[in-house]
């Protein structure tokens, strides 16, 4: 497959290390909140729901990847028209000086028939021509969603999915913040009360005799964790190879130890978790958990693209979505009946035992303030990377490429829009769960379905009228028909209206 429009051979890597860029990117910081919503609303209810969600979420990326292919295939084709144009514009140019030139030596039907012999001849020979058609969709070039907004949606409706996605990246932002807080917090504070199997409460004391309140730290932690971070998205900064290396063995390194603790925990009978069969008032809670936990969409350009070989795409990911909801189910099983109460933070479960810290040997200790330092290695390498795509998704929103702006502008106003916002509710809330929720269910679903499904229904209709039905798209979603979109569509609405019900419902309680 020629590179000339797309990716380098030395920027290519294999599908299964494509598919393991997919799976990281996937089994991020949701997967932490997945067991606290399974026991919140069952076990049974949570495995059918997950496993639904599962199938919606694999759904809508395959109208990502094909719409991918038919933003290829649209700019292959205006590329291809504009070969041509220039093409016939050079021929007449020459015919002209030839006619000039040759007027004595030339009667005016010779000219004319090498005129019509000049317009009649092919602009690419016939191999070339059959070489093009078949590359159509060749994923060759990487447009990201954004891109494929401008290319296919009608105006206005491509700055409504640029609002969306900056509204998911805020609650992103918020969910690192309150994460890492909740996670520094916790390893600092050491009071403990009379009771200590009694669970301590954001007013409770963070150190004995004194009166600064578990929240006062935390607040100060969210404002630590700004400072340091906050810098970092005023500049470019990007992952190096070694960061993301790190990053994931760390990840993998934290889920396997928990994973193995609970489990342990089982094989020993000290699980003390018995969660209901099923609890439907707590159905939008987990669909927002869910959402969260499968979403990739708008990041598959920058990690499909690169593959070298597509052909087998659509089912390697089916594959990559099997063995991350296997995954799951181990994660969230082996916690909700492991332990009778999980905290919306999977890691803080595993913290070193008010109760029994003389008991704790060295080696139990290291590995329980590891896993609650856990989501600061990780989230910390993340935030700079996304505050600075939401940095630059805003300058794409609000600014415009013809007009000259201040360096307060472009510099710093920016990174403040995007830094000041997730702050502020961090500051505000501690729960974790709740973010992931009400961002997952919100922006999330609208990026992962609505966008998915709107985006595939405009390419269709756009690689039809220019391409036509001639050239097929190698990359076709299993699922064609147009009641398929309107399905998904009518169900994020519906899912909307029911998380929207329940956090009404919440706030009430409170």
């Amino acid at each position: 497959m020629p590179n000339s429009v797309g990716l380098h051979p030395g920027e290519q890597y294999s599908p299964v290390t494509g598919l393991i860029y997919v799976f990281n990117l996937i089994v991020g910081t949701g997967c932490l909140t997945l067991p606290a919503a399974f026991a919140a609303a069952g076990w049974g209810l949570s495995a059918g729901g997950i496993l639904l969600l599962a199938l919606v979420s694999y759904m809508t990326t395959t109208w990502v990847v094909e719409s991918m292919a038919c933003a290829n295939a649209i700019n292959h084709w205006r590329r291809m028209k504009q070969l041509k144009k220039r093409g016939q514009v050079a021929d007449e140019l020459v015919n002209r000086t030839l006619e000039n030139a040759e007027a004595d030596l030339r009667s005016t039907d010779t000219s004319e028939d090498q005129d019509d012999h000049e317009e009649e001849s092919p602009l690419i020979t016939e191999g070339v021509i059959e070489r093009t058609v078949g590359e159509y969709y060749a994923i060759q070039e990487q447009i990201e969603m954004g891109q494929m907004a401008e290319l296919f949606y009608p105006k206005v409706w491509d700055k409504v999915f640029y609002v969306v996605l900056c509204i998911y990246l805020y609650g992103d932002l918020a969910i690192y913040v309150a994460a890492v807080a909740k996670s520094l917090r916790d390893s600092i504070c050491n009071y403990v009360p009379e009771n200590c199997t009694m669970e301590l409460m954001d007013a409770d004391p963070c150190f004995r005799d004194s009166d600064l309140t578990r929240l006062d730290l935390y607040r100060i932690c969210t404002a630590a964790f700004i400072g340091v971070m906050g810098p970092f998205v005023f500049f470019n900064l990007t992952k190096t190879k070694y960061m993301q290396m790190i990053t994931t063995l760390t990840r993998w390194l934290a889920m396997g130890i928990m994973i193995a603790w609970a489990i342990v925990l089982l094989a020993e009978e000290k699980g003390d978790g018995h969660p209901p069969p099923a609890d439907v008032t707590k159905l939008p809670q987990l669909f927002g958990v869910c959402v969260y936990s499968f979403m990739c969409h708008h990041s598959l350009p920058a990690l499909i693209t690169p593959v070298n070989e597509k052909r087998s795409i659509i089912k390697l990911l089916g594959a990559d979505y099997l063995l991350i909801l296997m995954f799951y189910y181990l994660l969230a099983f082996t916690g909700v009946f492991a332990f009778v109460r999980l905290n919306d933070l999977y890691t803080l479960n595993f913290q070193p035992d008010r109760c029994k810290t003389s008991d704790t040997s060295l080696i139990v200790y290291a590995l329980q303030v590891f896993l609650l330092m856990f989501p600061v290695f990780t989230l910390s390498t993340n935030f700079p990377i996304i505050a600075i795509t939401l940095r630059n998704n805003l300058k794409g929103l609000c600014l415009r490429e013809s007009r000259r702006y201040s360096f307060f502008t472009t510099r710093c106003l920016f990174p403040l829009l995007a830094i000041i916002p997730p702050t502020l509710v961090g500051l505000v809330t501690t729960d974790v769960e709740i973010l992931v929720g009400i961002t997952g269910a919100y922006a999330g679903s609208f990026i992962q379905y609505v966008v998915p499904a709107t985006l595939v229904y405009y390419a269709r209709k756009m690689t039809l009228r220019h391409i036509g039905m001639g050239v097929k798209n190698p990359f076709s979603a299993p699922l064609q028909h147009s009641a398929w979109i309107v399905i998904i569509c009518v169900w994020a609405a519906l899912c909307q209206v029911f998380v929207t019900i329940y956090l009404v419902e919440q706030y009430k309680g409170k």
